[in-house]
Formats: structure tokens, C-alpha cells, sequence
């Protein structure tokens, strides 16, 4: 399918979407978030794509919603547009590991998106924000719940109610973000993370990635009792065997998600 606001190619084992509305600093419009969807829709149960990445080029990431789109919507037109695919939870239960590769601006939409992703890069230029409140309304795609699980619910209200924005350095400081890196290495720094997660038993990373999203919300001891099942479950595959063998024979192991 060729897309019209977003950009796909393939790296090796990695998946990288890029938004493309570089005039309107990627708003994300229900047709790019529609596109988003159906990208990753398409390479979800596709055994080759061991990673994902999600950026916006070098100057900005997604300095939030359209809101040329929103201004005469009702609630009737909001609900349904999260029956056609919301690309928030979409790229947070993507069996694959996924990295944000920010840049520029990450607003509103833009910074739910960063969020809903595994790990965050962030380039020094990146600035991140929930600036919702301030056109009369709050974050509605994961900002008022995935960013106080990130970085605690008082600053994160601090974010929400008064509708600022943060730099890559406290971004990273808070826990909103993993690593800043130079403007000019974010996406090879980016593509260097997918490699990494590329050569590790992609079954595992894929089961341990869903035992600590669920396993997050659950009680300590409900929890634990998930992550038992999980990893002896992993005793039944052969990327087990093969990842103890080669260790013990001192070679590098040849994972093959079986």
C-alpha cells in the first residue's frame, strides 16, 4: 500500500515508520494515524521484523493533534474514530519491541506516541508536552495514565495542568526518556538499538515484553506469579537450548524464535 502521510522501509530485522506531514510538523491527522495502524497491522505477525522504529525525521517528531480536524467534531465523530484503529494502543501491544526516535517537538499526541513505545531516544533538540489544556481539553491517548507510570503522578500533573513543555536532558532526568544523543545520531543510534534487540531470542523479548507491560498493574504477587509461568514456559523452546549451549560452549548463539 502506498501511504500518503507516513514513510516505511525495512533495515535488516528493523521496521521503520516515519512521519511524513513535515508542513504541518506531522499533526497527526485520523489519516496518518490510519496509516500508522494499518503499517503496523501489516508486519505484526511478520517473524522477520524483530524491531520497530517510530520517528519523525530530524527536525520533529508530532507537535500533536490536527486540530483543524478536531474543531467542529462532536463526541459521537471522536468515538468512532477509535473504531477504525487506535494507533496508540496499537503501537503499545505490537508484539515487537518498538523505539521512539525523537526529534523536535513532541506534543500532546505527539508525546502519547513517544510513550506508547518501549524505549525512547531523544535528540538534544527534542522538547516533550501534554499542552492539551490549554484549547480546552486534556490528553486523551494515554497522557493523563502512561506518563505519571513514567514519571510519577506529581509532575506529571505539573505537565497536564499547566500545559508546558520539557527538554530532552530533564525528559531523560524524569524517566520520560532513555538516552539523549546529538541531533545527528538519533536515527542511527535508533537503528543501532534495533540491531541489538534484532540479535536476541525474539520469542523471549516478545514474551517478556507482554509479562511486564500486564505484570505492571498487577499485584506484586499476582505478578510474580506471571512472570514464574512465562519463563518456565521458555523451557519448551528451542531458543532456550540454544542460547545455554552456546554459552556454555563459548560461541555466539543463532536465535531463531523457535
Amino acid at each position: 500500500m502506498e501511504y500518503q502521510t507516513i514513510k516505511t522501509e525495512r533495515e535488516e530485522a528493523a521496521f521503520i515508520i516515519t512521519l511524513n506531514r513535515p508542513d504541518k510538523l506531522n499533526a497527526l491527522s485520523p489519516e496518518l494515524t490510519g496509516e500508522v495502524v494499518d503499517a503496523l497491522n501489516n508486519v505484526r505477525t511478520d517473524e522477520t521484523v524483530r524491531a520497530i522504529i517510530i520517528t519523525g525525521g530530524p527536525k520533529v517528531f508530532a507537535a500533536g493533534a490536527d486540530l483543524s480536524k478536531m474543531q467542529t467534531a462532536n463526541s459521537i465523530e471522536m468515538y468512532n474514530r477509535n473504531l477504525s484503529g487506535d494507533m496508540w494502543t496499537t503501537v503499545a501491544e505490537m508484539p515487537q519491541p518498538t523505539i521512539a526516535a525523537v526529534a523536535g517537538y513532541a506534543l500532546g499526541g505527539g508525546c502519547e506516541l513517544a510513550m506508547a513505545c518501549d524505549l525512547r531516544l531523544a535528540s538534544q533538540s527534542a522538547k516533550f508536552g501534554q499542552p492539551e489544556i490549554n484549547v480546552g481539553i486534556y490528553p486523551g491517548a494515554g497522557g493523563t495514565q502512561r506518563l505519571s507510570r513514567l514519571i510519577g503522578l506529581g509532575r506529571a500533573k505539573e505537565l497536564v495542568f499547566l500545559g508546558g513543555q520539557i527538554g530532552a536532558e530533564e525528559a531523560q532526568r524524569l524517566g520520560l526518556v532513555n538516552k539523549v544523543v546529538p541531533d545527528e545520531n538519533l536515527l542511527d543510534e535508533a537503528k543501532a538499538w534495533a540491531k541489538k534487540l534484532a540479535s536476541k531470542p525474539p520469542f523471549t523479548l516478545r514474551l517478556v515484553k507482554q509479562v511486564m507491560d500486564q505484570g505492571y498493574d498487577l499485584d506484586l504477587q499476582s505478578a510474580l506469579k506471571l512472570e514464574r509461568l512465562g519463563f518456565i514456559g521458555l523451557f519448551g523452546t528451542e531458543d532456550q537450548r540454544e542460547g545455554v549451549t552456546a554459552f556454555l560452549e563459548k560461541r555466539k548463539p543463532n536465535y531463531t524464535g523457535r
